[in-house]
């Protein structure tokens, strides 16, 4: 199981600082959703936690679309780095 292998992209001094920061909170809601997908797909019937998994889902990607609108080029240098997909436009 490979649960302890997430790296923060952010150091240990900047966490400090930056709790409320929106790439902290999109760095630790990635965190949760892959720690969540490596629960699930051992416990695939856990009703529970795939509610919650849908939940931080909509969270980050909420955040992801306020912080593309905000600031483009960071969002971009964070999606590279967290390894995520882009977010699709309406």
């Amino acid at each position: 199981m490979i649960k302890n292998s997430f790296i923060s992209v952010i150091s240990q001094e900047e966490k400090k600082e930056k709790r409320g920061s929106i790439e902290f909170q999109i760095v630790s809601f990635t965190n949760k959703i892959r720690r969540l997908t490596s629960h699930l797909e051992l416990h695939r019937k856990d009703y529970l936690s795939q509610r919650g998994l849908r939940k931080i889902l909509g969270k980050r990607q909420r955040l992801l679309s306020y912080f593309s609108k905000k600031n483009r080029v960071r969002y971009k240098e964070l999606i590279s780095q967290l390894d995520i997909r882009e977010s699709k436009t309406r």
